[in-house]
């Protein structure tokens, strides 16, 4: 997958690096030159220098083709306007913009782009939101036999219910986070386009379990 990062600074620059060791084709962009400098010498990624929500820029880095959009610049207004301008202009399905204002960062989530407001787990939330399949383990019981955590899922699921996600992963939603609000689903809630699944399974289960929510059971 292509992914687009603004910004070249610390956080940019350490998405840009594990994504490339990933083996993701990667563009960042910064207005600052000087701030490529920090990727190491075996960066194979594309480096562009520029307005992060200029077109022209953007096109450059590859935005056309892009899978997903991270934007980590220092300045809120810059973050969200490019993060605006990817999924409404280039219709990138990911986008995701480092809001370091989270009262501004909850109003963005509900015109439907996912921020990060918190500086200790940014890389970490934004990497897990770019890279489209797989869980993120928030919790562990003492026995190790049972976890929850968020798990994506496929557009196979969109539209239909989340209780037909349960039967056929085996897994038990916990909750679903819709705009930054959580909620227990009912037998009537469906899943939608930009939803955070989060539920609990057997860790023994686990790979089973992400498999069916990112491509649905074996016989759909």
């Amino acid at each position: 997958m292509h992914i687009v990062i603004l910004g070249c600074g610390r956080v940019g620059s350490l998405l840009g690096q594990f994504l490339d060791k990933s083996g993701h084709s990667v563009a960042i962009i910064d207005q600052d030159a000087s701030a490529f400098r920090r990727l190491p010498l075996d960066f194979n990624g594309l480096t562009v220098k520029g307005v992060g929500f200029d077109r022209e820029t953007l096109e450059n880095a590859g935005i056309n083709r892009a899978g997903a959009f991270a934007a980590v610049s220092s300045g809120d207004n810059t973050n969200i306007l490019a993060a605006r301008v990817a999924r409404e202009t280039y219709d990138v399905k990911r986008v995701v913009a480092r809001i370091y204002d989270p009262r501004r960062a909850e109003i963005y989530e509900r015109l439907g782009i996912p921020t990060v407001a918190t500086v200790a787990w940014t890389s970490s939330q934004i990497m897990r939101r770019l890279l489209p399949l797989g869980s993120d383990e928030l919790f562990r019981d003492p026995s190790g036999y049972l976890a929850v955590g968020e798990i994506a899922f496929g557009d196979i699921w969109i539209g239909r219910r989340a209780s037909e996600l349960e039967q056929a992963s085996g897994a038990r939603i916990t909750y679903i986070s819709r705009y930054g609000d959580p909620a227990i689903p009912t037998v009537d809630t469906v899943i939608q386009d930009g939803d955070h699944v989060y539920a609990s399974y057997r860790t023994d289960e686990v790979a089973n379990v992400v498999r069916v929510f990112a491509h649905g059971p074996r016989e759909a």
